[in-house]
């Protein structure tokens, strides 16, 4: 009776193990994993495994590892989300620079340099380092946005200079308790993009936006309730200057730390840049905050124009908490 009793217990054991390997694996549509447990070894083959223009959601849960790979998800691999297992062990990186020379003896550029590039549509990620190894040697991106609806929800984009790409003037892009640093324009590009609940991290000197909004586009970069801090020395950057004209950043209820200069924004050397870009503030505190010091064109939001700055506004009715 007693063998019997083990035999079942050892059953229910085995029977219990398999349901919960079954369990974890029906929660997403596709594994991957270094030691073979998964789907896939590599995030790139995961990507390629999902179907152009599906229609639901795909979710792909990586675990945890260095997955050394400079991944592209194209404009066909929509509604893509990405889930990582533990966000500082669940690494995406790769080492190019914008110097770094292609098979045909040519540079790279700054957009070539990065380490995964998202085209698709409706994209998230949750619970992922995005990174680019290659050092303080110029441009060499993280993370290159282009896809509309992105959503990041705690992640880190780690890098230098040019961290991170929000490319396109149509793509509307969402990070929620991120943790971003680098050191010259490392949030850079024309997106309009909202960081809420986000640390901002500043190395070495330098400026933290870059906007190329065009003129078309209202609202650019919008900081909520972020944290702007680092390790560089005290009034040594500046919050933002205009990569293009009509550049727009504004920082809404933001910690501001001792690092951010009492002037707080460049024109990039040219003054006609004062007359088109917009750059704002609201609220904000810390050692940097400081807007009777600040250059005379940039602004302070009011009671009045702070109510323009609610997500379904600034994203045209999407609404990322959805």
């Amino acid at each position: 009776m007693k063998k019997i009793l083990f035999y079942c217990s050892i059953v229910l054991l085995l029977n219990s193990s398999v349901i919960k390997a079954s369990n974890f694996r029906s929660a997403y549509d596709i594994i991957v994993a270094q030691d073979g447990s998964g789907n896939y070894k590599t995030v790139q083959e995961a990507i390629n495994a999902v179907p152009d223009f599906r229609k639901v959601v795909t979710t792909i849960f990586i675990k945890n590892g260095i997955y050394k790979e400079k991944l592209n998800l194209s404009a066909s691999k929509q509604l893509v989300k990405m889930i990582g297992e533990n966000v500082e062990k669940t690494i995406l990186t790769f080492d190019d620079w914008a110097q770094r020379k292609n098979n045909f003896g040519e540079e790279k550029g700054t957009s070539g340099s990065a380490s995964f590039y998202i085209y698709g549509p409706q994209f998230s990620a949750e619970n992922i380092t995005f990174q680019n190894t290659a050092g303080p040697v110029g441009q060499a991106v993280a993370l290159f946005v282009a896809g509309d609806k992105a959503k990041f929800v705690n992640c880190r984009m780690l890098g230098f200079q040019d961290t991170l790409y929000t490319y396109g003037y149509a793509s509307r892009q969402y990070y929620y308790k991120c943790y971003i640093e680098g050191t010259v324009d490392f949030i850079f590009g024309s997106s309009t993009a909202v960081f809420e609940e986000c640390e901002i991290f500043c190395k070495n000197a330098g400026y933290i936006t870059a906007s190329s909004s065009p003129d078309t586009s209202k609202y650019g970069y919008v900081f909520l309730n972020s944290k702007v801090l680092g390790n560089a020395p005290a009034n040594s950057f500046y919050l933002g200057r205009p990569w293009r004209p009509f550049a727009k950043s504004v920082f809404i209820n933001c910690d501001l730390g001792k690092i951010i200069k009492a002037e707080g924004w460049d024109n990039w050397g040219k003054e006609t840049n004062e007359k088109t870009a917009f750059y704002a503030e609201y609220n904000n505190t810390g050692a940097g905050a400081n807007p009777k010091a600040r250059v005379a064109w940039s602004h302070q939001l009011n009671e009045k124009t702070i109510k323009e700055y609610t997500l379904d506004q600034i994203f045209n009715g999407w609404n990322p908490k959805e």
